[in-house]
């Protein structure tokens, strides 16, 4: 056996092969006794990329105006904490931040980050990769994708010229956080990994944005096993001092939900309803026909760009595709599955986002008009509005809005 490094300088020489964490988290599973193999053979993180012995000062992500986070309008923190359970985060990203802290750890004896902190980010950044509409698929892969507002200095955001060429962002003028994890491009470049050997580093992917925000959280010498550590590392993150206090919350409210029962790659909560008991008496599953060759669904653009398979904004690592590693076969996959099953088809929502900005001038209109205004204070604020409220839900952008006169003036910044 090794002795594990007590100091954070050394973690240039401690990191582990991927390939053997993944494999013994995998062998975990299965109830297979694995050993760590001597550091004297260990290498890099995927795609050679280790980490920072010195902190990354510039952040990962930015505040919002109005908001504390994407997902978080101003005034609503207080119910995302209570709203914290195991049903709220989708198995994928609970597998994506598990398998994301005990890779990290392993490769950084000395950075002890919980994966709580890091489900905890993904909740405030995207509600777990499902943002503005965004479905989360069993790939880890937000569709169509996330991206946030357009970072060009107006409106109260930071102003960031383009620096990927629009290939993460899709945007060549200006920056925009994208991915479950909300990185600015610029940060992604010195963080990015293949946390699953899908031959990608893709932001829009949620085992490798968790493992990424591992990478950064960990840059550094803080200690994420104590508060002060974790608040140094989250503050680097997003310079939000409103956002440190909940992400912190979150994971707290995390760590005392039970997720021991629930490991990494299997169903990770029901959502019940009125008609849910009905349905499951009545649900019979049906039987299941073997595979066919060809029958896999073929590939997409993770990105949302369309046309092609390749997304601009990921790398791949060669001409072929590596599979994902499979997980082992879980006994009770068949209820698992029937159970999803009929969950999605009673309780799935029709949700439209307001993903145009013609749409959202519409919303702002019909919202504005609602307040009463007769000094026309209101007559050119819509397109303030509609640039706060573009790539949100109808009810999260209600929920944004103030419902009067002089706190929608403040919010646009027409008045202090």
């Amino acid at each position: 056996m090794f002795a594990l490094p007590k100091g954070r300088k050394s973690k240039a020489v401690t990191l582990v092969p991927l390939a053997l964490i993944s494999a013994a988290w995998t062998a975990s599973l299965a109830g297979v006794d694995t050993a760590v193999a001597s550091h004297d053979s260990a290498v890099p993180l995927p795609g050679g990329a280790t980490v920072p012995s010195e902190a990354i000062k510039a952040p990962a992500s930015v505040p919002i105006p109005g908001s504390i986070a994407p997902s978080v309008p101003d005034g609503t923190a207080d119910s995302v904490v209570a709203g914290a359970s195991t049903s709220g985060i989708p198995s994928a990203a609970l597998s994506a931040y598990q398998r994301g802290a005990q890779i990290i750890n392993a490769a950084d004896p000395t950075c002890n980050v919980p994966w709580e902190l890091l489900a905890a980010i993904g909740r405030v950044e995207s509600n777990h990769g499902q943002y503005g509409g965004n479905v989360l698929g069993s790939d880890g892969v937000s569709k169509p994708g996330i991206y946030g507002p357009e970072l060009n200095g107006k409106n109260g955001t930071q102003a960031i010229a383009d620096t990927d060429g629009g290939q993460l962002d899709k945007d060549p003028v200006y920056d925009r956080a994208v991915g479950p994890m909300q990185f600015i491009p610029s940060t992604w470049s010195s963080v990015k990994v293949d946390a699953d050997g899908d031959g990608k580093r893709n932001p829009q992917d949620i085992d490798d944005a968790s493992l990424a925000t591992g990478v950064y959280l960990c840059s550094g010498t803080d200690n994420l096993a104590n508060r002060k550590g974790q608040e140094a590392a989250v503050f680097r993150y997003n310079h939000s001092r409103p956002y440190v206090d909940l992400v912190l919350r979150l994971m707290e409210a995390y760590s005392q939900g039970d997720y021991s029962a629930i490991p990494s790659g299997t169903y990770g909560g029901t959502v019940f309803t009125p008609s849910y008991s009905s349905a499951i008496k009545s649900h019979k599953p049906k039987p299941t026909k073997p595979a066919t060759q060809g029958s896999d669904e073929p590939a997409t653009n993770s990105g949302g760009t369309g046309g092609g398979t390749t997304d601009p904004g990921t790398d791949n690592g060669g001409s072929s595709t590596p599979s994902k590693p499979s997980l082992p076969k879980n006994p009770l996959q068949p209820v698992t599955d029937a159970v999803t099953n009929t969950v999605t088809t009673v309780t799935t929502p029709v949700v439209t986002v307001l993903n145009t900005l013609t749409a959202a001038l519409g919303f702002c209109n019909d919202q504005l008009a609602k307040i009463p205004d007769p000094l026309g204070l209101l007559k050119n604020a819509k397109a303030k509005c509609a640039a706060k409220v573009q790539g949100m839900t109808p009810s999260d952008a209600s929920a944004l809005i103030p419902n009067t006169l002089t706190g929608i003036l403040k919010w646009l910044g027409l008045a202090k």
